[in-house]
């Protein structure tokens, strides 16, 4: 079954390019197109599409407000577009918190220049957030397997703090279930790493907001994102997070208490000083930043005194850093597959048996905080 797309922009020519991208994918079917919130909202409850491709910045209501509507009102992935800039990470953080699933920098230059590259992007998104787990998103409407529910009841708790998941609707069928791991032996750690993608900024902020500000581990973060994301991500973590939490930069050091998130387009290493190297990005890595990398370097620099955590991800990033990480003795977390928006990178650790623990995202953070 094709997947459903609902296309919302205000511009024309950008919400026809989208079209033509998609059309292109016999296993795609843009079902309508919206130019403002408003009318995406009346769309939504017409066509109930799988996926909607948003814009932010529209008449009559902005793409923010209406992804608070449609998750309240007929919850469904949304797919945020924003610019390469400062504020478009800042939007595309909000549009996060207000419910979308993910996003995309919005680079007409690129469309022109890489339809190829743009095509196999956007489609490869659509299909991904198609396969969404909806509860992990606090996304219980019915999936487009089953028939529209005629009762649309809101969502709950779609407006509190990404660290504070929105609860399925009653009439939801159940989360998948997955045995947990027995909670970890507790060890000293000189290092904390974590990687995740697709998920990752809502399932960060939820991990390191349980931290406390005393936690004996310095800790690194590698997040899929563009360059231009990275530094608001981080500051936004800083002011939520009782540890500190920086956009890394060459020459930082280790210190106990600070996340270093590695900075978009570019890799982060760690030498055995406890110095953190920012490398160019390598074209012939499909991820700048990439998980291997830092979990590579970390393994090399601190032996069996790292732990390694695998969040929410598309891909198996970070299955060969892992592998390296216990080769030399350190342990390796990963998260369940019910909490996670993409069980992709978690379950790449954990069919290679590279995993000490699989745990949730609730007790991912616990488990960490209990580290001091």
């Amino acid at each position: 079954m094709a997947v459903k797309v609902l296309v919302v922009d205000d511009s024309g020519f950008f919400r026809r390019r989208v079209t033509e991208i998609l059309a292109g994918d016999v296993q795609i079917e843009v079902v309508g197109t919206a130019n403002n919130g408003k009318e995406a909202i009346e769309k939504v409850q017409s066509l109930r599409p799988d996926v909607i491709t948003m814009d932010y910045e529209m008449p009559v209501m902005d793409g923010i407000t209406a992804v608070k509507e449609i998750m309240q009102r007929f919850p469904t992935p949304v797919l945020m577009f924003s610019s390469l800039t400062y504020e478009g990470a800042r939007v595309s953080l909000d549009a996060l918190e207000a419910g979308a699933a993910d996003y995309l920098p919005k680079n007409f230059e690129d469309i022109s220049r890489n339809p190829d590259k743009v095509r196999q992007l956007l489609c490869e998104r659509v299909h991904t957030l198609a396969r969404t787990n909806r509860h992990s998103l606090g996304l219980s409407g019915p999936s487009r397997s089953t028939p529209p529910a005629t009762n649309t009841a809101p969502a709950a708790g779609l407006r509190r703090p990404l660290s504070e998941p929105a609860a399925p609707r009653r009439d939801a069928p159940p989360a998948p279930r997955q045995a947990s791991s027995p909670p970890p032996r507790k060890r000293q750690y000189k290092l904390v790493a974590i990687g995740t993608s697709t998920g990752g900024p809502v399932a960060l902020q939820k991990v390191l907001t349980q931290l406390p500000a005393n936690f004996p581990a310095p800790l690194l973060l590698v997040q899929h994102m563009p360059a231009a994301f990275t530094k608001a991500f981080a500051e936004r973590l800083d002011k939520l997070c009782k540890i500190r939490v920086k956009e890394a930069e060459d020459g930082d050091l280790l210190r106990v208490g600070t996340a270093l998130l590695a900075p978009g387009g570019k890799q982060m290493m760690v030498d055995g000083r406890g110095a953190v190297r920012i490398l160019p990005g390598d074209e012939r890595l499909n991820y700048k930043p990439c998980v291997d990398v830092t979990f590579g370097s970390a393994a090399k620099a601190f032996q069996d005194k790292v732990l390694a955590v695998v969040l929410t991800g598309m891909g198996a990033d970070g299955r060969e850093g892992a592998r390296m990480l216990k080769q030399a003795g350190s342990q390796v977390w990963a998260q369940d597959e019910a909490s996670c928006v993409i069980y992709g990178m978690p379950m790449a650790i954990a069919k290679a048996n590279l995993a000490d623990g699989i745990y949730s995202l609730d007790d991912i953070g616990r488990y960490l905080a209990d580290l001091g």
